[in-house]
């Protein structure tokens, strides 16, 4: 069995393990992911289906100690580097050095790329990280040294997970799909009663909603850095693929999206019909104070926008107030989850929030408010 760990944002990592229990996989959560034991099964399993997870890396050997450039480029060489590089592929690596004494990343990089050539007894192709949308990706490998520990890693997802391959029309500031599924995820929908997102954006939010109530792998429409090991296995990949997909559900919630973006909802519309979920939405171009929920109650799952300047603060604390008054008038006893990045925002929609889930979108740090209107 190898050593799998999927790498989560900060503040994800319940929600990867939950996702992983459902697969029955057992794992541990760790700071920044989740370890796990497994097979290759287990492996495709998880990039396939992980909603909240930005890629999977598999443990190459155990971890190891190095306080010289020598010793770390001897060890590494004896590494079975063979399993998962491909003859010819190009590499690319991700250093990072914490508490230890070789703290020059750009120094183990250049050992480890040499270890590599050593146990291959041929040069091997280097290439700088971020190149994983090119015809020919290179294989990522990320090297960590925390306290003179060495813990060496092969990324299988290729592209971040939140890439799933629908959202190619975008609107302003997108919210991350894996954000999105953990917004969800959080908030306790249960994947049954009415879903509406007054400022959907691209669609991300009500796109995740539905794929998720359909039980649609989000990986199914992607490709993956594992297809290209030389140990890849075809036959157990197409059995992962096909029993994903005899585990669609029939569920069809009622999932409302709007904004007053015409050309954010042109662009949602567009990339729901690419997740193959376009009948399950129901999107309209209006302001939040026009949309009309159903009648029974349900969740309210919205990332609004957010401004940094103080100019833009001034004009977003009306919005959120009559965001507020929105929500009292026409979402009485609903549940909400509202992503925002500043909590005094959050106070100006009028109502008692739980505001302990923290996020990073885009970069900037956020909390994500939960709690029913009342």
């Amino acid at each position: 069995m190898d050593i799998f760990f999927a790498v989560t944002a900060p503040g994800l990592e319940p929600l990867a393990a939950s996702e992983l229990g459902r697969l029955n996989i057992p794992c541990v959560e760790e700071a920044g992911g989740v370890t796990f034991r497994g097979g290759l099964a287990e492996l495709y399993r998880a990039n396939l289906h992980l909603r909240t997870s930005s890629r999977v890396l598999a443990r190459l050997g155990g971890m190891f100690y190095a306080t010289s450039f020598a010793d770390l480029r001897d060890k590494a060489a004896r590494l079975p580097w063979e399993r998962f590089l491909a003859p010819g592929q190009p590499i690319a690596l991700r250093v990072s050095c914490h508490k230890s004494k070789l703290i020059h990343s750009d120094a183990v990089a250049e050992r480890i790329h040499a270890a590599m050539q050593d146990r291959f007894g041929k040069a091997v192709a280097l290439q700088k990280p971020g190149g994983e949308d090119a015809e020919n990706p290179p294989q990522l490998v990320v090297v960590r040294l925390s306290n003179d520990q060495v813990t060496v890693s092969i990324d299988s997802s290729g592209e971040l997970l939140h890439r799933r391959g629908y959202r190619q029309a975008l609107a302003k500031a997108p919210l991350r799909e894996t954000l999105a599924a953990a917004m969800l995820m959080f908030s306790g929908w249960d994947m049954e009663s009415p879903l509406v997102d007054p400022f959907c954006g691209s669609g991300t939010i009500p796109i995740e909603a539905a794929l998720m109530a359909q039980n649609i792998a989000p990986g199914l429409k992607r490709r993956f850095a594992f297809m290209d090991w030389p140990g890849f296995e075809l036959e157990a990949w197409e059995t992962v693929k096909a029993e994903a997909a005899g585990a669609r559900s029939s569920r069809a919630p009622r999932i409302l999206a709007s904004d007053r973006d015409a050309g954010a909802v042109k662009s949602a519309r567009e990339n729901a019909e690419r997740a193959g979920v376009g009948h399950l939405i129901e999107f309209n171009c209006q302001a939040v104070s026009a949309i009309q929920p159903p009648k029974e109650k349900g969740w309210l799952v919205t990332n609004p926008p957010y401004g940094v300047r103080v100019s833009e603060g001034r004009d977003l604390r009306n919005l959120y107030a009559q965001f507020g008054n929105v929500l009292r008038q026409k979402c009485p006893g609903w549940a909400l989850a509202v992503l925002c990045n500043d909590r005094a925002l959050l106070g100006q929609v009028g109502l008692k929030l739980d505001t302990s889930v923290g996020m990073v979108n885009g970069g900037i740090r956020a909390v994500l408010g939960r709690g029913n209107v009342v």
